[in-house]
């Protein structure tokens, strides 16, 4: 007898069959076998306000107490996420059903899991691969499985190597037979059976990528207090046409939910940096100060050095601190009446002090370079500040990237930010320095400072200013400060009883504090989560820094 096919079709096919045929009789044969194709292929998402909802009502008419949304799915022979958007779907229309969110943990092979589960482990592989007379080292490494289940039977004591062999290294088995536990665990958990499984096989298993936990988000359904089978449609929006012929009256209306969450727009993220330059910005606003031009990114080693009363053989204009230009390789427009003051300063002294006593260069002072501070910013701030009279004291600040060709740590790069802070008056002493130092970093939430001498060759005295890092758990250089030497400002032109004092530091340390980064590359670079700038909070310097993370959540 000629074996026949037969179709079987599921519940849910049967749904999507009537969906489609809305129980026509009249259709021809033909298009009767274009709508069964039509509903084989429709996907279970584009049924979950249909068939699938009208399923799981059903079902849930003939239940004693509520439904599993996942056992259901198994049931019916379809996805998980259709009887989700089901569910979801006829919560929308009311009090219809009620759906409790529930998440159950469970152990799951990966690929290699399941690979292992079918074929065996890796070293029982390897063992059954060796034939009595041994197998060459360098073969077996060549198997599928040789480099993992080499060591994995080397230290089950399954095999061993002899070295002595004419033709080199040489693989025999020790025993004779062996029990892969690996294969048999496996199954166990394959079969819904983990729970005969040890935390500590477990964790074995999970370490070698074989077995995964994972979190199952599954509803339990029970009928609502508006419980029907027969699903009516709620209108959305009240129309001039309803208003009008009066239908409205007769129709429900889906209810305003008006503590639902709009959705949120589109939008980029400020880094944290940028977050914190902007609460460095306004506090140096509400402190009156003004802020200077900083748009050359290079600069001529004259204003990054020479200005600033620094040698021209100073180690920090060395090639192995500071990144200088190939092209163009030098500047042509220098003020060349201060240019020739600064010359005789450097080489022969004046104003009270005796120089450096060496051969000043123009060409050196013509090179350009990408600037190291932003004190070159502020050295031409207080050139123009002296071409005005009389003098006026001023406060200025500017906030602007700087290079320098540092070695990377978890606290330096080549190319950060430099926050700077000058104050120009009469009769300015240390004093005012420490005590505006003080209510400026207040100001940003640092307390606990210290200040050690220092010596910068533009400055003097000079001081180093130090804060606590709670995530390194130790003291971290956050700025540099002092007070601009008479052989800096003197040549600009500036009155002899002015004195300018001045502070910076970067604008990195004090993000990583207030966020608590312990390691710079994770702020800046391309080693930074993009996660973390999204879930970044708003700044407020003057609020409590963040502690920082542990160890098991970093």
């Amino acid at each position: 007898m000629e074996q026949g096919w037969r179709w079987e079709l599921s519940p849910v096919h049967l749904l999507r069959l009537r969906h489609h045929t809305q129980d026509d009789d009249t259709l021809s044969p033909a298009l009767r076998l274009d709508t069964f194709k039509m509903a084989m292929h429709t996907p279970d998402s584009a049924m979950a306000d249909g068939p699938v909802a009208e399923l799981l009502l059903r079902r849930l008419e003939a239940s004693d107490g509520g439904l599993d949304s996942a056992e259901l799915a198994a049931e019916l022979g379809m996805e998980h996420q259709a009887v989700v958007g089901a569910v979801k779907s006829l919560q929308a229309l009311g009090e219809i059903i009620e759906a409790e969110l529930r998440s159950t943990k469970r152990w799951e092979l990966t690929a290699e899991g399941e690979e292992i589960a079918r074929e065996g482990s890796h070293e029982a592989r390897v063992f059954r691969s060796i034939p009595p007379e041994g197998l060459a080292q360098s073969e077996l490494m060549r198997l599928p499985s040789g480099k993992v289940g080499f060591s994995k039977a080397m230290s089950n004591k399954w095999i061993r190597v002899d070295k002595s062999a004419a033709d080199g290294p040489r693989v025999f088995r020790v025993v004779d037979s062996m029990e892969d536990e690996v294969q048999r665990r496996l199954q166990l958990v394959q079969g819904g059976q983990a729970e005969k499984l040890g935390e500590k096989e477990r964790s074995e298993l999970r370490k070698r990528k074989l077995l995964a936990e994972v979190t199952l988000k599954t509803y339990w359904v029970s009928k609502g207090s508006a419980f029907s089978t027969s699903i009516s449609k709620q209108e959305t929006e009240l129309s001039p046409e309803m208003i009008s012929s009066g239908s409205w009256r007769d129709r429900p209306f889906k209810p305003y939910n008006f503590l639902a969450h709009g959705v949120l727009p589109d939008s980029g993220h400020l880094h944290p940096l940028l977050k914190v330059r902007s609460q460095f910005r306004q506090i140096f606003l509400e402190m009156g100060f003004t802020e200077m031009p900083t748009y050359n990114f290079i600069e001529s080693s004259f204003w990054n050095f020479d200005a600033l009363f620094q040698p021209q053989q100073h180690p920090a204009r060395d090639q192995h601190d500071t990144f200088f230009l190939r092209d163009p390789a030098e500047a042509l427009q220098l003020p060349m009446d201060y240019v020739q003051r600064v010359k005789r300063t450097h080489s022969q002294g004046g104003y009270g002090s005796q120089g450096y006593k060496y051969t000043w260069k123009l060409d050196e002072a013509r090179k350009n370079l990408l600037r190291t501070h932003t004190t070159s910013a502020s050295a031409r701030a207080l050139y123009r500040l002296a071409q005005k009279k009389p003098f006026t004291p001023v406060k200025y600040f500017s906030i602007d990237r700087v290079f320098r060709n540092e070695t990377l740590d978890a606290t330096h790069l080549a190319e950060f930010h430099q926050i700077e802070g000058v104050v120009a008056d009469h009769g300015l002493t240390l004093g005012h320095l420490m005590g505006v130092l003080r209510e400026f970093f207040t100001k940003l939430g640092i307390t606990q400072l210290r200040f050690k001498p220092a010596y910068n060759p533009y400055t003097e005295p000079s001081m180093e200013v130090f804060s606590y890092h709670q995530g390194l758990k130790k003291w971290v250089e956050v700025g540099n400060s002092g007070v601009f030497r008479p052989e800096m400002l003197l040549p600009m032109g500036l009155p002899e009883n002015v004195s300018v004092i001045a502070w910076g530091l970067s604008l990195e340390r004090p993000t990583m504090i207030k966020y608590g980064i312990n390691n710079i590359r994770d702020l800046v670079g391309h080693k930074v989560n993009l996660q973390m700038v999204y879930d970044s909070p708003l700044c407020r310097l003057d609020a409590e820094p963040r502690p920082p993370p542990t160890q098991e959540a970093a």
